[in-house]
């Protein structure tokens, strides 16, 4: 199983990617610092310097039907913040 779920490519995270060289990504929940850190430096060949992470909660839903009320919920995900080193870029869009 892969650590790096996909890379988190919105405006706050390509504002921060061109002035503080920091880059998101969807992490697995089970995943540390130290294994994302690995799995970033072997994916993109650069020199991770910082890894901050966060858990989101999954959102709770309920749907009215005829019959019953359905509740649920969503998947918990947890994020991953990478800093690199002031040399070294990552390019989301290389491949495409």
């Amino acid at each position: 199983m892969s650590i790096l779920l996909r890379p988190l490519v919105t405006e706050k995270f390509t504002k921060l990617g061109e002035k503080n060289k920091q880059y998101g990504f969807v992490v697995d929940n089970n995943a540390n610092k130290l294994e994302i850190k690995k799995a970033v430096e072997e994916m993109y060949g650069v020199v991770v310097l910082n890894v901050n992470t966060m858990i989101y909660l999954g959102k709770k839903n309920r749907r009215y039907t005829r019959t019953a009320v359905l509740s649920g919920k969503k998947a918990d995900t947890k994020k991953a913040i990478v800093t690199v080193s002031p040399n070294d870029t990552i390019d989301f869009f290389s491949s495409v």
